[in-house]
């Protein structure tokens, strides 16, 4: 039971790195989960909407992007903290699996 628990952890810091990496590709405009589903897809097999959307709601408690829900395709956009995460000036706290620097 815990190695399932381990990969589902696993499973969730992954899409939240990938996620993060999506919208720092989308800059400057941001993008809608649907987008950002297809995009994960390829590494985080069977990913779904509401997957994606429990990790937006993470990551933007987490301050590092912006959600805006009041639509019925969320969109998000990363933020100035976000981008730092993603191109490691920052420290990166537990919860997102973003690899070790070069």
């Amino acid at each position: 039971m815990s190695s399932n628990l381990d990969f589902e952890k696993a499973r969730r810091e992954e899409l939240r790195w990938l996620i993060l990496r999506t919208l720092y590709a989308a800059q400057p405009i941001g993008t809608s989960e649907t987008l950002i589903q297809r995009t994960v897809e390829p590494v985080v097999t069977g990913a779904t909407e509401m997957e994606i959307r429990n990790n937006l709601d993470y990551l933007a408690e987490r301050k590092l992007i912006h959600v805006e829900k009041n639509k019925p395709v969320w969109t998000a956009k990363i933020n100035r903290y976000g981008i730092d995460v993603v191109e490691y000036t920052v420290d990166c706290d537990p919860g997102i699996a973003r690899p070790a620097k070069w």
